[in-house]
């Protein structure tokens, strides 16, 4: 017989109950411990008692079915689960740390506090959302920050969908599952196969750690919910004039009732939040005053305003490939000019193909080894700036939109460890480089596009100076000699 409340000193296949942890409204947390498995664990035992929310099974049900699939930092190491007929549990890793929720006693927080931890979590969404998962639940208590590292660490799978396992909470319930205050308009109407809800929840976490204030309320009825679609909350720098331009149009963003107004991707919102000098600015960005009256009812009312309506799980799994970040490294000397402008070529059709991809445009400044490095040329001018300015402008005729394209000037001894580097990051999805064909400059500089090529966690295209058009892109394999 299945049991809710566990004794202390219980042997449940193999696993000896310890302290229990934690109660919440749907499960039981146990400390336990197995001679196979050395590590802190935790075990979480579903409420079954009379009464409670059949949803709560269900969703214990579609954890069990999707931690197992989950690998990697962001997420605790499942360890073993136990069927339903016998005794229904979850044993995983036991995160040291703690969750987010003992902030709200600290808002609201600074800006680039808010960026830098936004952005971690971010990048853990990016992760997930890669393994086909949508969270469905982002909340401060189903974030930890692991102890040591600071990494954050997703919990909490039970409202979450897999986009390649049989989705239980939609086929048995009409009524839309989550927390208020954080639920994305279309999960109010039922769709789960979103993966930018989990940007919308994050948005607003953002304006409730900048503003002590939840943008929508806590609404308890499915009308209250409703009304995010159409009733746009107070600007956050209304609320809290510390919140910088760059801050409220992240936010605000991730807060449109529209999901294609977001982010496309949960690592471009972490590239914007990782670079704020970066972001580009709209008139979301200076806005002081909720919209009028007249416009939310508008919205409201009008015939062509937008409704949620249900989606494809293959647009949505097919959206983080539609919408990668592309970095290319430009050599702004003249004597490459040639091999410039044909990289320029390959950018353009990239970028073209794929329409929704961002691109950073990097250029490498050496430094010396033992020689002082000067900021300024011989008129006083600011290298780093003029760098940028070079930067722009090579990129000008590619035609992508300024919203989409951001320019570094990385300055590093390596320039192929710096190029590394920032593609980890940031989660760059496709590096374009080119390739010296000078031999003398390959034994003196070495070759960093091999070292791409290598060492890079993503695809790469080596692009060479051709002697015929056709010739022009090299594929990036093994044997690069650049």
């Amino acid at each position: 017989m299945a049991k809710a409340h566990l004794e202390a000193g219980t042997v449940i296949d193999g696993f000896t109950i310890g302290k229990r942890v934690h109660k919440g409204g749907m499960a039981v947390f146990y400390a336990v411990t197995h001679p196979d498995h050395p590590m802190p664990m935790l075990m979480k035992v579903p409420i079954l008692s009379e009464g409670e929310d059949p949803a709560a099974i269900v969703g214990f049900e579609m954890e069990q079915m999707i931690l197992p699939k989950l690998t990697g930092r962001h997420v605790p190491r499942f360890i073993a689960a136990g069927d339903f007929s016998v005794q229904p549990y979850l044993v995983y890793e036991r995160i040291p740390g703690t969750t987010l929720y003992p902030l709200i006693e600290k808002l609201p927080m600074e800006p680039l506090e808010i960026a830098s931890l936004c952005g971690k979590i971010a990048t853990a969404l990016n992760d997930l959302h890669r393994q086909n998962v949508i969270h469905l639940d982002i909340k401060p208590s189903n974030i930890i920050l692991r102890e040591g590292t600071g990494e954050v660490v997703l919990i909490d799978y039970g409202l979450s969908r897999h986009l390649h396992l049989p989705d239980l909470m939609a086929e048995e319930f009409k009524l839309p599952y989550g927390t208020a205050p954080y639920m994305a308009p279309e999960q109010v109407f039922g769709i789960r196969t979103e993966l930018r809800s989990d940007l919308f929840a994050l948005g607003c976490m953002m304006y409730f750690f900048a503003t002590n204030r939840r943008p929508f309320g806590d609404p308890q009825s499915l009308k209250g919910l409703k009304k995010r679609l159409w009733w746009d909350p107070t600007p956050p720098r209304a609320l809290n004039a510390n919140v910088p331009p760059w801050l409220q149009e992240i936010i605000l963003r991730c807060l449109a009732p529209d999901p294609a107004a977001r982010h496309p991707t949960a690592a471009q919102l972490a590239f914007d939040l990782t670079h704020p000098d970066q972001v580009q600015l709209t008139l979301r960005a200076s806005k002081m005053k909720r919209d009028r009256w007249s416009d939310r009812i508008r919205r409201k009312y009008h015939p062509a305003a937008f409704q949620p309506t249900p989606r494809r799980d293959a647009a949505t799994e097919s959206k983080i490939a539609s919408a990668p970040i592309v970095a290319v490294a430009v050599d702004l000397t003249e004597s490459h000019k040639e091999l410039s402008d044909a990289l320029r070529v390959t950018v353009q059709r990239i970028m073209t193909t794929v329409p929704d991809a961002r691109l950073a445009v990097l250029n490498v400044r050496k430094q010396n080894l033992i020689a002082i490095d000067s900021s300024l040329d011989e008129e006083g001018r600011s290298i780093h700036v003029q760098k940028l300015v070079a930067l722009k402008d090579w990129s000008r005729p590619i035609g992508v939109p300024q919203e989409r394209v951001s320019y570094h000037v990385l300055e590093a001894l390596d320039a192929g460890a710096a190029l590394l580097s920032y593609v980890q990051t940031n989660h760059v999805d496709h590096v374009v480089l080119g390739a010296r064909t000078d031999s003398r400059l390959r034994n003196i500089l070495g070759s960093v596009s091999a070292e791409i090529v290598q060492k890079s966690p993503c695809t790469v295209t080596v692009v060479r100076k051709p002697r015929e058009y056709a010739n022009e892109i090299g594929p990036a394999f093994g044997d690069v000699k650049a």
